[in-house]
C-alpha cells in the first residue's frame, strides 16, 4: 500500500516512470500522457480548491471526469471525440495503474462513457504514388547528393519493410549493411524481424556510399546535414515537400507508406498473419483494418470500370 500522503503530481509522475520503464512507450506517447494526466491534475485542483493527495484521487466522481472532459471539448484548444477518447483512456490507465501499484481505486470512473469515435480506416497511397515518393528526392537540384540519397533509403524502409518513423531512425551504423532480416523493436518494446527487400538494401547502400561523415558503429544510421542524428520531423517535412511537387493529397505522409506496405501486400495475396507480424501489432484487429481499405479499393475500381457503375 503506498503512501495515501503522496500528491497527485507526484502519482502522475510515478505512473510516466511506469509506462516508460516497464512499459516502454515511446517518448511521443509519454509526452502525450504526460499532458493529458497534467490537465486532468489540474483541473481537480481548480475544481476542488487546492493541492490533491493520492487519496483524493480515489474520492474522484463520475461528475468531475465528465466535468474535465467537457472542458476539454470547449476550452482554448477544443478537442475533438476521438481525442477525447484517447484522454480518457489515458485518465483510466492512471487511475487503473493507482489501483493496483497503491491500492487506491476510483469505482466512479466506470460510470463515465467516452463519447462515440467513427473508426477510421488507413490511408495508404497508390503503388505509384508509393514510387513517385521514393523517386523524388534525387529529383531535387538544390540537394545534396548524399541527402537525397538518405531521404529515399529512409522512405524505401517505411514503404519496402513497413518500418514506423522512430524505427528507421533507430537503425544504427552497426545494422548496415542490412541483412536479410533485421530485428526491429517497436512499440512497447514489442521484437520483430523486418525482411530486406534487395531494393530496400539498394537504397541504404547507396546513402553509406555517399553520406560524409565518420560513424561510430553505435550512433545513429542516418544524419542530419550538420552531422547529428536525423529528426522524424525532417521526414515529416520531407515527405510534405515531396507530396506538394508531385500533386499527392494531405494523407500522403511517412505513416501512409507504412500503410501502404500492407495494404499492398494484402492486394497481392499476403494472409493477415504474416501482415500482422510484419508490422508487430499485438491485435489482429489492428491488422484487419486493411481488408476494410482492400475492400474499399475494390469497389471503387468495379464502381469506375463497371458499365453499370
Amino acid at each position: 500500500m503506498a503512501d495515501a500522503g503522496l500528491t497527485a503530481s507526484e502519482a502522475l509522475l510515478a505512473w510516466l516512470e511506469h509506462l516508460a520503464h516497464e512499459r516502454r512507450l515511446s517518448p511521443r506517447t509519454l509526452e502525450a500522457y504526460g499532458h493529458i494526466g497534467r490537465h486532468y491534475v489540474a483541473f481537480l485542483e481548480r475544481h476542488r480548491g487546492g493541492p490533491q493527495t493520492l487519496a483524493d484521487l480515489g474520492a474522484v466522481t463520475a461528475a468531475e471526469v465528465r466535468a474535465h472532459l467537457a472542458e476539454r471539448r470547449t476550452g482554448e484548444r477544443p478537442l475533438n471525440a476521438r481525442s477525447l477518447s484517447q484522454t480518457l483512456a489515458a485518465i483510466r490507465g492512471f487511475h487503473l495503474f493507482l489501483d493496483r501499484r497503491c491500492g487506491v481505486a476510483a469505482p466512479q470512473l466506470a460510470l463515465v462513457r467516452g463519447p462515440r469515435v467513427k473508426p477510421s480506416l488507413p490511408r495508404p497511397v497508390t503503388e505509384d504514388q508509393a514510387k513517385g515518393l521514393l523517386h523524388e528526392p534525387e529529383a531535387d537540384p538544390d540537394m545534396e547528393p548524399w541527402e537525397a540519397a538518405r531521404d529515399r533509403a529512409v522512405l524505401t524502409l517505411l514503404y519496402g519493410c513497413g518500418l514506423r518513423i522512430s524505427e528507421a531512425l533507430s537503425l544504427k551504423r552497426s545494422d548496415a549493411p542490412l541483412p536479410d532480416a533485421l530485428r526491429i523493436t517497436g512499440k512497447g518494446g514489442k521484437m520483430r524481424l523486418a525482411p530486406i527487400l534487395p531494393q530496400v538494401r539498394e537504397a541504404v547502400d547507396a546513402y553509406l556510399a555517399l553520406q560524409p561523415f565518420i560513424l561510430d558503429a553505435d550512433q545513429p544510421l542516418f544524419r542530419a546535414k550538420r552531422g547529428g542524428a536525423l529528426s522524424p520531423r525532417h521526414v515529416q517535412a520531407t515527405v510534405q515537400r515531396l507530396r506538394g511537387r508531385l500533386g499527392l493529397p494531405a494523407s500522403a505522409t511517412p505513416h501512409a507508406l507504412r500503410h501502404s506496405f500492407a495494404t499492398h501486400l494484402l492486394g497481392a495475396g499476403a494472409d493477415l498473419r504474416s501482415i500482422q507480424e510484419l508490422l508487430g501489432h499485438a491485435s489482429l484487429s489492428t491488422t484487419q483494418k486493411y481488408t476494410q481499405v482492400d475492400a474499399a479499393r475494390l469497389l471503387a475500381a468495379y464502381a469506375e470500370a463497371h458499365p453499370r457503375g
